[in-house]
């Protein structure tokens, strides 16, 4: 038996498996490619900004000043998520080519919600959820 008889005869946990493939690799990536040190002390430092944005509520020199500090982080930030996305996104792209194939002649190629085909939302949502009981074992959050 290949593997579209496998997912033709059953599309929805064909879809949840793929999904749960994907959010490994993108968790492993995440894991080895994200400076841990330096994102855990960017959150220790932003909370310590939004404990001290409560207490100065009404001034607004103040707030701009810790807005300003907070932002300053933002480019770290997003250099370091940015790096993850990049290397996974033309395996992704090639995979989501090959997942729109395989589940075209499927009962979840029917449109759905924004005229998406069903198995897009399947993949969304099981993605979602492994993604967050991934980074929850591999202690990304």
């Amino acid at each position: 038996m290949d593997i579209q008889a496998l997912i033709q005869a059953n599309p929805r946990l064909w879809i949840v498996i793929f999904a749960f493939f994907v959010s490994v690799v993108i968790t492993i990536a995440n894991y080895f490619l994200t400076d841990k040190e330096l994102m855990k002390n960017i959150k220790e430092k932003q909370k310590r900004l939004r404990e001290e944005m409560k207490k100065y509520r009404n001034d607004s020199q103040k707030m701009m000043e810790l807005n300003k500090q907070m932002m300053e982080d933002f480019p770290n930030q997003m250099k370091q998520s940015m790096k993850v996305s990049v290397i996974t996104l033309i395996p992704l792209l090639l995979l989501f080519n090959w997942l729109r194939v395989s589940f075209a002649s499927t009962t979840l190629a029917e449109p759905g919600l924004f005229g998406w085909p069903i198995w897009t939302w399947w993949y969304i949502l099981s993605s979602l959820v492994w993604s967050m009981i991934l980074r929850k074992l591999f202690k990304l959050d």
